[in-house]
């Protein structure tokens, strides 16, 4: 009322300085709006008086916090320093209300801190349209305006506070930002004792020193920043120090981690120097790729597998063509045992560039050399045989990379060599392969698979001659290997070799030489994608070699696929089946097939019976059964039994007296 009352008298002595004061009274009554107005009138006065400016400028600023507007309100104290910096402090202690000063304080120094890294809040439209119209007349609109600027703002909250360790830090950024580094040095170092902050004064003092050229004093520094051991203190610091002076500290922390690493041994070592690449990485941005990818080796040493693998994704995420970082990726999957994925890291890696792969993959131990190497042989091989498994072929362009890197890391393994030629054979380079074998396994072919695979070549080729004894000793080594190199060849060259390598098996047969028979027959089996004439026949031999689990599975697999108009055949397979089973005390399963025999025809099952086992031993064999059931009281299946074995030896009078008891104990049901 008083502001009013002179406002209103004719003396125009002290209009400024009324106009402030009650604006302040407004704004401690919450009229914030009169309040604004009042500032306003004396800030766009033609000839303000200072003092009052600068109080109203105080106010104007509160205002505009209370608003939402935090970047204009450091304008304004900024501009208010500037002018005349005892009566900015001395307003913001006085006028400003209490319960309000502290957070004036805080938003201050954020906005300080985010116009150093060029990083102004969220602008209102206010803001914006303040910034055009500054910015048309020049009012602010380059870094030295920002550092120079924040520097007044630290300047008057270290006069408001000053044992508040942000704000001198602030203070100093912004005298490293205005060139004026010995200034900034100065003010650091005395926030350097006790406090609270030590680690990112140390960070700050190190690049000022790397800067100042100061190679020695500087890594000091940082090594006490290490030991510490809150390098996280580096990234807003890194927002505010310009380029040159960012790349400075990368290339010496980088340098000085490979100077450990080079010149000392051990996990304590090897732990200080991922701390200096961490904070070269931070003094990058995040994106220094060799810094990242000798970080993730030192993790990798350290068993810090996950991580290693998160780093080796960061330089893959920047750059997906980086060798070194799949290679690293795909060893670390390697050691967790993920083939799939340590496989689909490598073959990109070869393809990119063969060389660093073959080298990398040399730099590690023995065992982890065969593994990966056995890994890249799986893979190169399951894509292979897949082609004889699908019957579609593919391009093989990663594989045949593979095949070739498999040889250059060892090229003794005749493993490796096999499969290259194999490569060549699925892209249909049939001379390719056959030159590189001779050259390899010499003129003639020293190895079983690689004159298998010249034979097949041959055949391919239409050559007269079908050369089958390194094929079949083959099948007994790898049957995917001849599945494949079979796959080759055209259905009439295929169908030609199963008939000379089932006639190779039949005289071998007679000679009883069983076990090279079945690999004869194998092939022509394999060759005739599993033709039942000769399932049979290897059954037979399998049988006459005493090996007589494998003659049952083959005759499952026969009896499995028989067709309806087999009868005979049918018969003949059941019996013979039946019989191996008794010769392997499987006398219920062989029982069970003597009957389907004798149920598709009785008289030629029986003739069959008479040459093997024996009528009177089989119906022996049924009486054993039979008498079993019955004990069991399961009357129905020994009175079947027993007519069945009747059927085969009408003479035996054990199963007559059996089936008299049957009817005695089972008087009363209906047997029959």
């Amino acid at each position: 009322d008083i502001c009013d009352h002179l406002l209103k008298s004719d003396a125009k002595t002290y209009l400024n300085t009324l106009l402030v004061l009650r604006g302040f009274c407004h704004l401690h009554g919450g009229d914030h709006q009169k309040a604004l107005e009042d500032y306003q009138t004396v800030i766009e006065d033609d000839s303000p008086h200072p003092n009052s400016c600068v109080k109203a400028l105080c106010g104007r600023g509160l205002v505009r916090m209370l608003g939402g507007s935090p970047y204009l309100t450091a304008l304004d104290y900024i501009t208010a320093r500037r002018l005349k910096p005892d009566e900015a402090m001395l307003t913001a202690k006085t006028y400003i209300p209490w319960n309000q000063r502290g957070l004036l304080y805080k938003v201050l120094q954020e906005e300080g801190q985010k116009m150093l890294q060029k990083k102004p809040s969220n602008p209102t439209a206010s803001t914006l349209l303040y910034r055009k119209k500054a910015a048309q007349k020049n009012e602010f609109s380059s870094k030295e305006w920002d550092a120079s600027g924040v520097y007044h703002l630290a300047s008057l909250l270290l006069d408001l506070d000053p044992t508040d360790d942000t704000s001198r830090i602030l203070c100093a950024d912004a005298l490293y930002q205005m060139e004026r580094v010995e200034e900034a040095h100065k003010m650091l170092l005395v926030s350097l004792n006790g406090s609270p902050q030590r680690s990112s004064v140390l960070a700050r003092l190190a690049l000022l020193q790397l800067k100042k050229g100061f190679h020695y004093d500087a890594n000091q520094l940082i090594k006490k920043v290490i030991q510490i051991g809150d390098t996280s203190c580096l990234l807003p610091i890194m927002e505010v120090f310009k380029l040159e002076d960012r790349r400075l500290m990368q290339e010496h922390c980088h340098s000085s981690a490979l100077n450990i690493l080079a010149n000392k041994q051990g996990d304590t070592y090897v732990k200080e120097a991922v701390a200096y690449l961490s904070i070269a990485i931070i003094a990058s941005g995040g994106k220094a790729e060799d810094s990242l990818l000798a970080r993730a080796r030192c993790y990798a040493h350290l068993s810090q597998k996950k991580t290693a693998i998160f780093d080796f994704n960061t330089i893959l995420k920047e750059n997906p063509q980086s060798v070194q970082a799949l290679c690293g990726r795909g060893f670390m999957y390697m050691v967790l045992h993920q083939q799939k994925e340590a496989m689909q890291d490598l073959i990109l890696a070869l393809n990119i560039d063969e060389a660093v792969v073959i080298r990398e993959v040399l730099s590690l131990k023995p065992d982890a050399q065969t593994l990966i190497t056995g890994w890249l042989y799986a893979h190169c091989r399951t894509a292979v045989n897949e082609i004889a498994t699908t019957g579609k072929g593919k391009a093989m362009k990663e594989e045949l990379v593979a095949g070739q890197s498999l040889i250059k890391i060892d090229e003794k393994n005749s493993s490796w060599h096999i499969l290259h030629a194999d490569i060549l054979i699925a892209k249909g380079m049939y001379e390719d392969a056959l030159t590189h074998l001779k050259v390899v396994f010499d003129q003639p072919l020293n190895d079983i698979s690689a004159t298998a695979r010249s034979d097949v070549i041959s055949v391919k080729k239409k050559h007269p001659q079908i050369r089958v004894h390194s094929l079949s000793m083959l099948t007994e080594k790898d049957h995917k290997e001849v599945e494949f190199l079979l796959h080759v060849l055209d259905p009439k060259q295929r169908q030609h070799l199963a008939q000379v390598a089932a006639h190779e098996a039949k005289i071998l047969s007679k000679e009883n030489q069983h076990e090279m028979a079945m690999n004869y027959y194998t092939l022509a089996i394999l060759a005739s994608i599993k033709n039942l004439r000769y399932l049979r026949q290897r059954a037979m031999c399998l049988f006459n070699a005493k090996q007589y689990d494998r003659a049952i599975e083959d005759l499952n697999e026969v009896i499995k696929r028989h067709a309806s108009n087999e009868l005979k055949v049918q018969v003949e397979d059941f019996c013979l089946r039946g019989y191996i089973q008794l010769c392997v005390s499987k006398e219920e399963a062989a029982i069970k097939d003597y009957i389907k025999a004798m149920e598709l025809d009785e008289a030629q099952a029986l003739s069959h019976v008479a040459t093997r086992p024996g009528r009177p031993y089989l119906s022996y064999k049924f009486h054993q059964r039979a008498l079993y059931h019955f004990e069991e009281q399961h009357y129905e299946a020994a009175w079947n039994l027993s007519e069945h074995g009747l059927v085969i030896d009408g003479n035996n009078n054990d199963l007559k007296k059996l089936k008299v008891k049957i009817k005695r104990e089972a008087s009363g049901c209906i047997v029959h």
